[in-house]
């Protein structure tokens, strides 16, 4: 998604750069480096185990017989040599696709394909066996034809492929890890790196915890776009990154993955195709059907405006380029072919950069996609989860939920199936202060720290875990207090950020309050990240009974409720004084109202947040009551 404020965003990214190299030069010795995946017997696993390959491409002088249709054939590769030889059987009913057409393998592996220009022809990977991966983990399941190559992009795109090949054939071989009913499928938000000194804040914070994780093996990474910010020649350090983790890296395109010297759609993401992944593709593990969607058009036309929503947003694509959530006719049409060979009762994984649905840009016709009731229409009557990037937030909406701008702007009156927003390994645009560990805090719009998502599998059902950076699984929750103290302080701060005459105003002690902030009424706030509908968070002061707290945004259909009384304390503070977006309003936030009479001194409370699947997270916070300030 794109920052607001560029003018103040540029100030924060060279303060924050200069705050780095200081801190680089000064204590590197004293940071913990990424994972050494080769000392670890079980990384040493995978790198052992990964098959290494390519896609085999067949020419010939001759070429092919008929150049209008692509032939080849899916192939057990058992040496392992990306070559199909003779002794080699072919693998009947793999489905295989231009990203248009989709057929299957015939009985010997044989598959025909229409030809045009452009297109992308790939295999979806069935469950119990891999495709072939590069030596930085890039998953290996495609060919790119472009005869002549892209137009002139300021970052290269796709070289001409030349004539037609003979055959473009797919190697895969057995696997007992993709085969397993339990999987665990990390779903890797906006890396968004801008510059080298973030690819390397990405390395010492989730991409060390992905060197350090061996649980997702078979599944492996799906990083749902904005691999990058706009600077596509990070690109090979990014394969550096996927180079340290333990499973298949797969990609989707983001609105700042984009050639943005492209004058079509038809090649927007030229340079993507070329250095990582096709726009859109699909491949099978376990029970599971995952589907990779390109979400983002650019540059987008009046014409798009199909809900009258858009206003001049699209008017001048020549002068004044943009990109909207969106998904073509052809893909649309792909999606529909593909599911026709899925499984009824398969679960089916949806992800997109921008997301179908989202509570963050829950009123904006931008930042959500268009198509959203066609796809839901593709999907009825499946177990179905959408995951997304983008919105740089943390959101877990199931089956049910509604706020006030879907039904306004596209007539949904509930979700059919849950959608998640998985976060942002970036978090807040890599803002905020550095943590000792070398990479910024990166508090999220919604509080959250940075991290990963992670779909933990089993069959066809599934549990979402948050993994927040630098930090263990059973850290869940982010608690605080919300006094008339610290909403006062809260609107001085931001009217002084706007105009800093004079000190700044302080907040002084957040987990002081006095008697006239219990009597203006104060909460408890928990900021519990994976929070959804059928969560719990009950609160025990000082050892006496749990009582229930209350969630700030309950998803019945209300608009999204902003501003200091709904913000996150812990999280606002540390965003108004060293820069960032602002928490002022979430999804997952529930608020406790600290009782009027509590004595002067000291107080424990004791916070235990469930979640909708029975896992109960405790969490402690010490606040102290004076009598007046």
């Amino acid at each position: 998604m794109l920052r607001n404020s560029p003018r103040r965003r540029g100030k924060l990214r060279a303060a924050l750069t200069a705050l780095t190299v200081l801190a680089v030069a000064g204590s590197a010795a004293a940071l913990p480096a990424a994972a050494d995946t080769a000392a670890d017997p079980l990384a040493a696993g995978w790198n052992a185990t990964a098959y290494r390959g390519q896609v085999e491409v067949v020419r010939t002088p001759e070429g092919p017989a008929d150049p209008s249709v692509l032939t080849g054939h899916v192939f057990v590769d058992r040496d392992r040599d990306s070559t199909a030889d003779r002794n080699e059987r072919g693998l009947a009913g793999v489905v295989v696709s231009n990203g248009r057409d989709v057929v299957t393998t015939d009985r010997r592996g044989r598959y025909e394909l229409p030809v045009y220009d452009n297109m992308t022809v790939f295999v979806t990977q069935p469950s119990g066996y891999q495709v072939p991966v590069d030596e930085a983990n890039v998953a290996q399941f495609h060919y790119h034809h472009l005869p002549e190559g892209s137009p002139q992009l300021r970052y290269g795109g796709l070289a001409p492929t030349g004539p037609l090949p003979d055959a473009v054939n797919f190697p895969l071989v057995r696997s007992g890890l993709t085969r397993a009913a339990e999987q665990h499928c990390v779903m890797a938000g906006d890396l968004q790196t801008y510059n080298e000194t973030e690819v390397e804040y990405a390395r010492r914070g989730a991409i060390s915890d992905l060197a350090g994780r061996h649980d997702y093996q078979g599944c492996g990474t799906l990083f749902v776009g904005d691999v990058v910010g706009d600077d596509l020649s990070l690109y090979p350090d990014v394969r550096e990154l996927t180079g340290l983790t333990n499973g298949p890296a797969r990609f989707l395109p983001g609105n700042h993955d984009l050639d943005f010297d492209s004058a079509s759609p038809e090649h927007a993401f030229d340079t993507f195709r070329a250095q990582l992944a096709p726009t859109y593709y699909s491949y099978d593990v376990g029970d599971v059907h995952i589907v990779a969607l390109n979400t983002v058009r650019y540059p987008c036309t009046p014409d798009d405006d199909i809900n009258d929503r858009l206003g001049a947003h699209c008017d001048d694509p020549e002068n004044t380029p943009r990109y909207i959530g969106w998904l073509d006719e052809e893909q649309l049409a792909w999606l529909e072919r593909d599911l026709a060979r899925v499984d009824e009762d398969k679960l089916v994984v949806v992800a997109g950069h921008i997301g179908l649905l989202n509570f963050a840009d829950e009123g904006s016709a931008v930042h959500q996609v268009a198509q959203v009731r066609e796809v839901y229409e593709l999907l009825e009557g499946r177990r179905a989860v959408a995951i997304a990037g983008h919105s740089h937030s943390v959101e877990n909406m199931r089956t049910g939920d509604l706020v006030q701008g879907w039904n306004e702007l596209f007539g949904i009156e509930g979700l059919p199936f849950p959608h998640i927003t998985a976060g942002a390994i970036s978090g807040d645009w890599y803002s905020g202060e550095l943590t000792e560990h070398g990479y910024p805090l990166a508090v999220g719009r919604d509080g959250a720290p940075p991290g990963l998502l992670t779909l933990d599998i089993r069959r066809d059902s599934f549990r979402e875990r948050y993994t927040a950076t630098g930090r263990d699984d059973g850290e869940q929750t982010q608690l605080g207090i919300n006094s008339p103290t610290y909403r006062e302080w809260y609107a001085e701060r931001q009217d002084w950020n706007d105009e800093p005459v004079g000190e700044a105003p302080e907040l002084g002690d957040p987990l002081v309050v006095d008697r006239e902030d219990l009597a203006g009424t104060t909460w408890l706030t928990t900021n519990f990240w994976i929070g959804s509908t059928g969560s719990t968070v009950e609160v025990s002061i000082d050892r006496g009974r749990a009582r229930p707290a209350t969630r700030t945004q309950p998803l019945q259909g209300e608009d999204q409720r902003i501003g200091p009384e709904w913000s996150d304390p812990y999280a606002a503070a540390q965003q108004l004084v060293n820069g960032g977006s602002l928490a002022d309003r979430a999804m997952h936030i529930w608020r406790y109202e600290l009782p009027a009479d509590l004595d002067a001194g000291p107080h424990r409370a004791v916070v235990t947040a469930t979640d909708a699947h029975g896992r109960a997270f405790t969490d402690v916070i010490d606040f102290h009551v004076v009598e007046e300030r």
